[in-house]
C-alpha cells in the first residue's frame, strides 16, 4: 500500500465516507481511516449514524410504531389481532440486521470506488501527515495533499448521572435494552430523548422526560413546539420542563433520580435511566498541537464557510464543526469539500438544511422560525393548514398537526417552513427545494398537487399565507 495520497479522510461516518466516495469519483487517490471494528477485527463503516444513531433508532421507532398501531388503532379499521405482545430480542435482531446490511453496503461502495481503507485511529500531524495507530499499537504514517477530519461526535455525560451501561445508559445503551423497562426516565427532552422515549413508551414503559430548560423544543418553530407538547402528552409521555437533575442513586436494578422543579427538590425512581443531553465533537487527540488546526472551548474545529481549517490543505466536516449535528448536513459538506479540493468552487446553502425529529407524528423544519423572524425585525407573512382538513390524512387516521409556511412580506420569497404531522420530513423537503431555487408562495399556489395526498397541506398552507386557503375558513390577514 502506498503511504502517499491525494486525500486522506479520518472517520467513515456519513460525512467521511461520502467525502471519500466523491473524491474517488473525481479521480483522486483517496484513503479513509476508521478505528471502529467488529468482533472479527474487520473495520466497521458508517460511524455513529449507521451503527448507534440514526439507523438503529429509526428501526426501533418503526417497530414500536407498528406495535402501537396493532395495539391501539387497528380496531378502528375493523382489524382484530387479539392481545399484542412484543419480542424485544426479535426486534433487536431486526435492527442489527438492518445496521449490518447498511454498513456492509458502505464497505462495498468504498471498495467499488477504489478507496483505500486504513484500519486504526488517525491523528493529524504537522504538514498533513496522518499517524495511524492500529489496535496492536503499531503505527504508520500517511501523507496527503489534503486531509479531511470527519471524526464525528459522542454522547455528552453529566456528573449527576454517570452511566454504568446497565441501569444508567447513554443513547447507545438505550438501543440495546433486553426488555421493556416498566419505569423509564430520560434526561433531556430534545431530539434524542424524545425519539428514545417514544420507542419505549409505545412498548409499554411509563416514561418521564426531565428537561432543564423552561421551553420545549426551543430550536423548532414555537407553534410547532406547542403542538408537539400537546400531542406527546396525549401519547402518555410525561415531559417535565424546568426540571434539573441534581443526582442519582443506583441500588440493584433501580435508580432514584433527584431533581429540582420550580425551586422544589423531588425524587423519582426508575428501572432504567437514559442520559440524552446532547452530543459533543470527538476531537480529543484528533490532531497534534503543531498541525495548525484549532478548536473553540467546546471542541468544535474552526472552519470557514467552505469547511477549510486554518491549516492549508486541511478540512473538517460533519459533527466536529459549527452548525447542527445532522448526518445529511455532514454528507453534503463532504461533497462540497471534495468538489473544492478538485477545483470546483461549490458551496453549501446552510439556510436550506432541514431538521427532523422522527417521533410520531414527525416534526420537521427548514429556514427561519417565526420567533427568529420577529427577533430579526423581518417583515413576514405566515400561513398554516391542519392535516385534519386533508382527505388523505383523515383516511389514514393521521390528523394531528399542520404545515406552516413563512414568507417575506414584500417579495413573497419563502423564508421558512415547518410541519408536525404525517410525512412531515418529506413535506418539508419539498420546501427545501422551493427555497433552494428562491421560490415564492405564489409558485406553490400555482402548482398542481396530487389528490388525495399529504402534500396538499403544503399547497393549502401556501394559499393560507395570502388568506386564500380553499379547504378551510381563512383568517383576516394583518
Amino acid at each position: 500500500m502506498s503511504d502517499s495520497f491525494d486525500v486522506v479522510i479520518i472517520g467513515s461516518g456519513p460525512a467521511g465516507y461520502v467525502c471519500a466516495i466523491k473524491c474517488a469519483q473525481l479521480g483522486m487517490n483517496t484513503a479513509i481511516v476508521e478505528t471502529w471494528s467488529d468482533t472479527k477485527g474487520k473495520p466497521v463503516f458508517g460511524g455513529t449514524c449507521l451503527n448507534v444513531g440514526c439507523i438503529p433508532s429509526k428501526a426501533l421507532l418503526d417497530s414500536s410504531h407498528k406495535f402501537a398501531e396493532a395495539s391501539d388503532h387497528f380496531a378502528a379499521h375493523g382489524i382484530g389481532v387479539g392481545e399484542t405482545s412484543i419480542d424485544v430480542a426479535a426486534m433487536m435482531k431486526r435492527k442489527s440486521k438492518i445496521v449490518t446490511q447498511l454498513t456492509g453496503g458502505v464497505s462495498s461502495l468504498l471498495q467499488h470506488n477504489g478507496v483505500t481503507v486504513v484500519q486504526g485511529t488517525g491523528k493529524l500531524m504537522a504538514a498533513r501527515q496522518v499517524e495511524v495507530t492500529s489496535a496492536d499499537g503499531s503505527k504508520q504514517v500517511l501523507s496527503a495533499e489534503n486531509v479531511v477530519l470527519a471524526s464525528g461526535s459522542e454522547p455528552v455525560t453529566i456528573p449527576p448521572a454517570p452511566t454504568d451501561d446497565k441501569v444508567i445508559v447513554d443513547s447507545t445503551g438505550a438501543l440495546t435494552f433486553d426488555a421493556v423497562p416498566e419505569r423509564l426516565g430520560v434526561i433531556g427532552a430534545g431530539v434524542i430523548g424524545l425519539e428514545l422515549g417514544s420507542v419505549w413508551g409505545r412498548l409499554g414503559s411509563d416514561v418521564v422526560l426531565f428537561e432543564a430548560l423552561d421551553t420545549f423544543l426551543p430550536m423548532m418553530d414555537a407553534q410547532v413546539s406547542k403542538e408537539a407538547a400537546k400531542v406527546f402528552k396525549k401519547q402518555g409521555l410525561n415531559i417535565r420542563l424546568n426540571a434539573l437533575v441534581t443526582g442519582t442513586d443506583v441500588k440493584g436494578d433501580a435508580v432514584t433520580v433527584t431533581y429540582t422543579e420550580k425551586g422544589e427538590t423531588k425524587t423519582a425512581e426508575f428501572d432504567r435511566l437514559i442520559v440524552a443531553v446532547g452530543r459533543r465533537p470527538r476531537t480529543k487527540d484528533l490532531f497534534s498541537t503543531d498541525s495548525g488546526v484549532t478548536t473553540d472551548e467546546r471542541g468544535f474545529v474552526f472552519v470557514n464557510d467552505y469547511c477549510a481549517t486554518e491549516a492549508p490543505g486541511v478540512w473538517a466536516i460533519g459533527d466536529i464543526v459549527r452548525g447542527p449535528m445532522l448526518a445529511h448536513k455532514g454528507s453534503e459538506e463532504g461533497v462540497m469539500v471534495a468538489e473544492r479540493i478538485h477545483g470546483k468552487p461549490v458551496q453549501l446553502n446552510y439556510d436550506c438544511v432541514p431538521s427532523i425529529i422522527y417521533t410520531h407524528p414527525e416534526i420537521a423544519g427548514v429556514g427561519k422560525t417565526e420567533q427568529e423572524l420577529k427577533a430579526e425585525g423581518i417583515d413576514y407573512k405566515a400561513g398554516s393548514f391542519p392535516f385534519a382538513a386533508i382527505g388523505r390524512a383523515l383516511a389514514s387516521g393521521e390528523t394531528d398537526g399542520f404545515v406552516k409556511i413563512l414568507a417575506d412580506a414584500k417579495t413573497d420569497r419563502v423564508l421558512g417552513a415547518h410541519a408536525i404531522g404525517p410525512s412531515a420530513a418529506d413535506l418539508v423537503q419539498q420546501m427545501v427545494i422551493t427555497m433552494e431555487f428562491g421560490g415564492s408562495t405564489e409558485d406553490l399556489q400555482l402548482m398542481v398537487f396530487g389528490h388525495p395526498t399529504m402534500s396538499e397541506a403544503v399547497h393549502e398552507a401556501a394559499l393560507a399565507v395570502d388568506g386564500m386557503a380553499i379547504h378551510m375558513p381563512n383568517r383576516k390577514k394583518r
